[in-house]
């Protein structure tokens, strides 16, 4: 038996007074459990990277379809506040909005389609284009088409077609009429 003043302190002093007791074969144990791990360690590590990567690019597609469902609703409901806008306008041509309050609801209103990017199209005189004119009458002659009477004007939402304007087709220099 050893004596109390002869035991070392702690266990790490023993290991460190004697090598090649109990940490020498674990050293060897972990480096022959870490070579097979290197290979597993590799494949774990892209699976992560191909996870990440599914994952930003499900966020990107997730955040465009968002967005394409805004754009479609709000699509949606101006289209069908047009007519509303088709009644004012035959109200200005007829006089209804010279003054009083249904002029102030028209400039509202006017304003508010404005603000969330609503344009008009479709004026007597533009060069005529079938993807956004609907032509209901072509009286022009030749290959140069403008458009003679607006019947109803077309409305875009930012880059986006609600509603083509439906014309009538004529030649350049002849009297137009807004109808």
């Amino acid at each position: 038996m050893t004596h109390p003043e002869e035991q070392p302190e702690n266990i790490e002093d023993a290991a460190v007074e004697n090598p090649d007791a109990a940490g020498a074969p674990e050293v060897t144990e972990q480096t022959e459990a870490e070579a097979p791990a290197e290979p597993q360690v590799e494949e774990l590590t892209e699976d992560l990277q191909r996870v990440t990567a599914e994952y930003a690019n499900y966020r990107r597609r997730s955040a465009r379809e968002r967005q394409a469902a805004v754009e479609a609703a709000r699509a949606s409901v101006v289209s069908s506040l047009l007519p509303i806008v088709d009644d004012l306008a035959l109200a200005k041509q007829h006089g209804d909005l010279e003054e009083g309050p249904l002029k102030a609801f028209a400039e509202k209103f006017r304003s508010t389609l404005d603000s969330l990017g609503v344009t008009a199209f479709g004026e007597p005189g533009e060069a005529f284009d079938p993807e956004v004119h609907e032509a209901v009458q072509d009286s022009s002659s030749g290959d140069e088409k403008v458009l003679g009477t607006v019947l109803r004007q077309g409305y875009r939402l930012g880059d986006r077609t609600i509603r083509n304007a439906m014309v009538m087709i004529a030649d350049p220099g002849e009297d137009t009429a807004e109808g």
